[in-house]
């Protein structure tokens, strides 16, 4: 277990320092726990989730080749056009965009769509993307806990206790709702100064010919169609008996197949960086729940409190919103179900905590969720750069702000 911890402890090291590739280093710490660490071979491969990066591969290339239509840029004069230029209204426009999709479909999918519109559009209006992009990290990861299948453990608590699709929004609609309206204010208080464009520039985006951005019709027609019929194919990918990744990989073929582009060129627009250092992070962390860490970190949370359901509530919350800043939450949560399933019949809040916790707690540091990693990825690739500790400044409070708030709805809900 030491050597697991130290291997992992010592490779987040360095991706906080930045010195080095973060791809690189996490493959290069995947690598040392298979050589001289608890994993094998076969163990570091059963730990990948090839599920997630095959959804992202194939979302990276419908979103690449739709990209070559011009329809985003298109979409986003419109946008600009409809707010009058306004940098806030944008930011609020968006943000709220992508706490809607990411409940509704997924948020590493929302992220992937809206990231490419969202560059485009600070662009346009010659601002910075940081604040529209960290707002909308924030807000995917605030969106996609207010539903059962916006984030993978709400995913895992449905399948495990049978809470339905109306439990989870009655449950946490309300407290993600309060959340993400404070979030987004201070968001804006913290970056108004960088949210302001000259009148010659709004004077610009009024005039602006939204058609001639869209340079193949044809393309356009067929790319949308395909990336409709992907979403809804998500949508009701349950009632269909498919896994979201087969679906997004299906679309991402017929879109190939029916645009012609050539398939090393749709390739070339993948993150392959951001996909590999996926892989990497699967592997570090599969090391520290083959050695029984996670095992170990959920029932000491969950038993420290001897009974208390009150305290153990607290105690779930924050736990799994600490943990998940800095480590992957879909192993904790597998590992905290059955652990909180032996306590109590009457303890649905120990539900709703675990669920807010491990959601919202991704939104603590740059690689604590997918839509992070993605975005910042995808801001990276054009030249921005967003790094560890500039996001943590603003991850870390707003994160504590955001399960102080869920505390204290948990307590007024359901302990009063």
């Amino acid at each position: 277990m030491t050597e697991a911890s130290s291997i992992f402890l010592i490779i987040y090291g360095f991706i906080i320092s930045e010195k080095v590739d973060r791809a690189v280093i996490t493959l290069l710490g995947a690598t040392i726990v298979v050589l001289f660490g608890p994993l094998s071979a076969a163990d570091a491969i059963n730990f990948v989730d090839f599920d997630t990066l095959s959804l992202l591969v194939s979302m990276m290339i419908l979103v690449s080749i739709t990209r070559k239509t011009g329809v985003f840029q298109y979409i986003a004069y419109k946008l600009v056009n409809w707010v009058e230029g306004s940098p806030v209204k944008i930011l609020v426009l968006f943000s709220a965009l992508t706490a809607v999709f990411s409940a509704l479909l997924d948020n590493v999918t929302t992220v992937v769509m809206i990231a490419p519109i969202t560059l485009v559009v600070s662009k346009a209006l010659n601002v910075s993307p940081v604040p529209y992009l960290i707002a909308e990290i924030l807000s995917s990861n605030i969106g996609g806990t207010a539903t059962l299948i916006g984030d993978p453990p709400n995913i895992m608590i449905g399948s495990a206790t049978g809470l339905s699709f109306m439990d989870f929004i009655l449950n946490l609609g309300p407290v993600v709702l309060i959340i993400y309206i404070v979030t987004i204010t201070i968001i804006y208080l913290l970056y108004r100064r960088q949210l302001e464009v000259s009148d010659e520039i709004r004077e610009q985006i009024k005039n602006l010919n939204c058609e001639i951005s869209l340079k193949n019709k044809e393309l356009v027609y067929k790319s949308l169609s395909i990336l409709g019929l992907t979403l809804i194919g998500f949508m009701f990918h349950d009632l269909l008996g498919i896994e979201t990744a087969a679906v997004a990989i299906i679309g991402a073929l017929l879109l190939m197949l029916i645009s012609k582009v050539n398939a090393d060129e749709a390739f070339r627009e993948v993150e392959w960086a951001t996909i590999f250092f996926f892989a990497g992070l699967f592997i570090l962390v599969g090391a520290l729940e083959k050695v029984g860490l996670l095992d170990l970190l959920a029932r000491g949370i969950l038993h420290a409190t001897q009974g208390n359901l009150a305290v153990t509530s607290a105690l779930t919350l924050w736990g799994a919103g600490l943990i998940s800043g800095f480590l992957d939450n879909i192993p904790f949560v597998a590992t905290a179900i059955p652990v909180i399933k032996g306590l109590s019949d009457n303890s649905q809040f120990l539900w709703w905590a675990l669920s807010l916790g491990a959601c919202l707690g991704g939104n603590m540091t740059v690689i604590g969720a997918s839509a992070n990693v993605i975005v910042t990825g995808m801001a990276q690739k054009e030249g921005i750069k967003i790094s560890f500790m500039d996001y943590l400044k603003i991850g870390l409070p707003l994160t504590l702000l955001a399960l102080l708030i869920c505390q204290i709805y948990i307590y007024l809900r359901y302990l009063i």
